[in-house]
């Protein structure tokens, strides 16, 4: 999925959730057409909530491929005006080029982040984060750890995992090492502007 569909699901997350996209045909006709594993379809029917479906759903569409969001919204046959809505906002959007954003200085890009900056980084982050700081060089079971400390709260988890790759790498934990690793995972260029 390409950095502007992944911006505007992410915009739209919190409208896409009130409309309870997932009580429809939506899921299997993902499922349907290999957008879904038989894993990711039980994984959201496991969650409590119309709208926690629909979030978990709005979690895992970004990691699908090229073809997940253009599925999506042919999915959306019982959701005309959700569909529309999509088109229209899409049309309407612009991804900066990378090579328009401000660079950031030298100097600023060789410091360690503050826990303000991380804080800040953290509420613009989505499911991404893991890879994210798995590309930093955290593993899966320091992942796991900041989960179970942080078990009700995503911002919390995220929070964690960087100050504890902080930690763990002291002065090499730099702002440029943040900004490879978020570039690397495809991360929008804004995040990381937002954060300074």
């Amino acid at each position: 999925m390409d950095a502007r569909d992944k911006q505007l699901l992410r915009s739209l997350r919190v409208e896409l959730c009130t409309e309870v996209l997932v009580d429809g045909l939506v899921i299997q006709y993902l499922y349907q057409e290999g957008i879904l594993t038989d894993s990711h379809v039980q994984e959201i029917k496991a969650q409590t909530t119309s709208q926690r479906k629909t979030m978990m759903l709005l979690d895992i569409l970004p990691t699908r491929g090229p073809k997940a969001f253009e599925v999506f919204l042919d999915s959306l046959q019982e959701f005309p005006w959700v569909k529309d809505k999509l088109r229209m906002k899409r049309k309407e959007m612009t991804v900066q080029d990378p090579a328009d954003l401000t660079v950031i200085a030298p100097h600023i890009l060789k410091t360690s982040p503050t826990d303000q900056q991380l804080n800040k980084l953290a509420m613009r982050l989505g499911p991404e984060w893991e890879h994210v700081v798995l590309c930093l060089g955290l593993s899966h079971t320091d992942i796991y750890r900041c989960k179970v400390d942080h078990p009700h709260n995503l911002q919390s988890q995220i929070v964690a995992a960087f100050v504890l790759w902080r930690q763990r790498l002291g002065k090499k934990a730099t702002i440029q090492s943040l900004q490879t690793s978020l570039t690397a995972e495809e991360v929008d260029p804004s995040v990381i502007q937002y954060m300074l």
